[in-house]
């Protein structure tokens, strides 16, 4: 899903680049490294997001768990 999106989301960022461009100082509207970093940013928080919940879940007894419903 994290690839989808990103996809989705870095051509629109490009094509919208130019849109917001009279509002960057000092960059263009599809700069290359700030586009780059806010895909590390996405990919590092949807990494979390998946990792904490996965580890907390990983910490349960299979049996508990199966005995709790």
């Amino acid at each position: 899903m994290v690839l989808v999106g990103g996809t989705i989301g870095v051509a629109a960022a490009i094509g919208l680049g130019r849109l917001a461009g009279s509002l960057l100082f000092g960059l263009s509207g599809h700069d290359p490294l700030v586009v780059a970093l806010s895909v590390v940013a996405l990919v590092l928080v949807a990494l979390a997001a998946g990792y904490i919940p996965a580890r907390r879940a990983s910490r349960v007894d299979p049996m508990t768990a199966l005995r709790y419903e």
